[in-house]
């Protein structure tokens, strides 16, 4: 699985200062740099927590592996990311917050996006009492032929 990251370079720290004001959410020198390798580039990407801390570790940045889950779980409780689980043992996080369906090349261990438009309930079912609904995420599993 080949994961491709933004730099740490000025330009991407300045985007990811200011991802991160969006939400609200304190810049410590850590999110600044996760959140650099994230969305420096102002490119969406679909990430493992273990594809991140690689990154970091690769750009000079000491981090652990528990700090990087912790970063990417405070991410998606401010709203910045999503977590799209797989299956039981893996997920991934989606900088792109906008409702939309993923593929899951089961050969490559790749999430990608699929056609929004592609995808369509025209009925779900009624949470039970005291609940909502807060999000429908598909994941699409895909095998080569």
């Amino acid at each position: 699985m080949d994961q491709t990251f933004a730099s740490l370079d000025d330009t991407a720290q300045g985007r990811a200062a200011a991802w991160l004001a969006r939400a609200q959410v304190r810049p410590t020198r850590q999110r600044i740099s996760l959140a650099s390798l994230l969305v420096g580039d102002g490119q969406d990407r679909h990430v493992t927590a273990e594809g991140l801390f690689m990154a970091a570790k690769s750009s000079g940045e000491s981090v652990s592996l528990a700090t990087v889950y912790n970063t990417l779980r405070a991410f998606c409780d401010a709203g910045l990311m999503n977590e799209i689980t797989v299956d039981a043992t893996r997920s991934y996080f989606d900088t792109c917050v906008e409702d939309h369906p993923h593929y899951f090349w089961e050969d490559t261990q790749e999430l990608t996006d699929a056609p929004a438009g592609a995808v369509a309930f025209s009925r779900l079912p009624d949470p039970p009492a005291g609940a909502e609904i807060s999000r429908v995420d598909v994941v699409i599993r895909l095998r080569r032929t």
